[in-house]
């Protein structure tokens, strides 16, 4: 089930090395452009079309009345309801600690002060066609409504008798969230972007998805009409670095626990003892076979699922760099020992008690990371992803006077008289 790589021996050029799933290697561009077209050119009538046609649903009312979501969360266990309570106020608490005051700077004469301003419409997605991510709701929404953002809306595939699964709306509830609409897939992506006659375009869309999902929110972001995060949230991933100091029996669960989502993820072990190796992939053996999740779980180990024996604890985590995994599980001796050398990681999880399944709850961070090696250059969804930041520039005369013959200077460099003059005009007086 996870095919094993020898990399003993191997140098430094590890990264091309490494097999990805096809999704990452050949994203699906002309499906999805096509898809963002229809959207584009007929929208709601296309939106119900393709919800029909990839969900099953018949929907005639895109968006889910307010009193229905409101109704979900008295509804659903009340179990349910105190978890989704203490992970919302995690969540909260932690993406709080991101808001800063507005700065002043002074260069000299210049007051430089900078002010935060959220955008003023957010798009938050939400799978729910492979399980009911009511996670992924609190994940999103939490910390734009903590940035300030006036209007969060909330879109999710409808299950096939074209109702949204109540623990979604329960969580949307609990956040706050002002819309939500019950249509999925890159089509809403396009939607969010373009603007429809349900559902008014939005200045961000955030959220994992599918690679399709994932493909949607790079094309509207390259043309320049809605905020993508630079991340790219798609599949799940997950790389366990393992030692023999903590059960096979957690790395094999931990290495399955993200491949449950399903395909074109990745699902990786790195080890530098074969013992591990083999025993680590005989749990794996005899977990997958039992769980209810069989199908996901195949799906991705079919194209993503590896055992990596390497050299060394440096070269397992070199193996890891070259990945860029979502998730990076250090499940070894000493798990601070290895942290100095991570370069690239969405969110890394240290010890035996700290699986990636803690954070994917309730740990306060962002499950929301990057996918498909993106950890090279971005992190995890965050609230400055919600804010832009304004500067403001205040000089008096006597500062122009100080600093205005540079501008000059540089300026008649560069051939912008009117930028020039606009100093000199000043410095004269007239």
């Amino acid at each position: 089930m996870l095919r094993r790589l020898d990399l003993r021996g191997v140098g430094d050029d590890l990264r091309g090395r490494l097999p990805r799933p096809a999704a990452q290697v050949e994203p699906p561009i002309e499906e999805v452009r096509a898809l963002l077209a229809d959207v584009r050119a007929r929208g709601d009538e296309a939106l119900r079309e393709l919800t029909e046609r990839f969900d099953g649903a018949r929907i005639d009312e895109l968006r889910v009345p307010d009193a229905e979501v409101k109704a979900a969360l008295e509804d659903i266990p009340a179990d349910l309801r105190a978890a989704l309570e203490v992970a919302l106020a995690n969540i909260a608490a932690y993406h709080q600690t991101q808001r800063h005051p507005d700065a002043e700077h002074r260069n000299g004469p210049i007051s430089v002060r900078e002010l935060q301003r959220p955008v003023d419409r957010v798009g938050c997605y939400v799978p729910s066609a492979l399980a009911p991510l009511v996670s992924t709701v609190l994940m999103t929404t939490v910390p734009a409504k903590v940035a300030g953002v006036p209007e969060v809306v909330l879109v999710t595939s409808p299950r096939a008798d074209g109702t949204v699964a109540p623990g979604i709306l329960a969580a949307a509830a609990l956040a706050g969230v002002d819309e939500v609409y019950r249509v999925g897939g890159p089509a809403v992506i396009g939607a969010l972007a373009y603007g429809t006659a349900s559902i008014r375009a939005v200045d961000v869309i955030v959220g994992p998805g599918s690679a399709r999902v994932a493909q949607a929110k790079r094309e509207v972001a390259s043309a320049g009409l809605v905020g993508v995060p630079s991340a790219f949230a798609g599949p799940s991933e997950v790389v366990v670095v393992a030692d023999a100091s903590v059960p096979a029996r957690y790395a094999a669960i931990d290495v399955l626990l993200q491949a449950e989502h399903g395909p074109d993820g990745l699902a990786w072990l790195v080890t530098w003892d074969e013992a591990v190796a083999d025993a680590v992939a005989a749990e794996v053996a005899d977990l997958v076979p039992r769980s209810p999740r069989r199908e996901h779980l195949d799906a991705t180990l079919a194209e993503g699922g590896h055992i990596a024996v390497c050299d060394s604890p440096e070269q397992a985590m070199a193996v890891s760099n070259a990945i860029a995994p979502e998730h990076l599980e250090l499940l070894v001796e000493d798990p601070e020992a290895l942290l100095p050398m991570v370069r690239h990681a969405g969110a890394v999880f240290c010890g035996p008690f700290a699986p990636a399944s803690v954070g994917d709850y309730l740990a306060g961070p962002n499950h929301v990371l990057p996918t498909f090696g993106s950890a090279r250059f971005s992190g995890a969804l965050r609230v400055d992803d919600f804010l832009k930041h304004v500067h403001v520039v205040t000089l008096d005369a006597a500062g122009l006077a100080e600093v205005g013959p540079h501008v000059e200077v540089l300026a008649a460099y560069e051939g912008l008289d009117a930028h020039a003059r606009s100093i000199a005009l000043r410095r004269e007086g007239s």
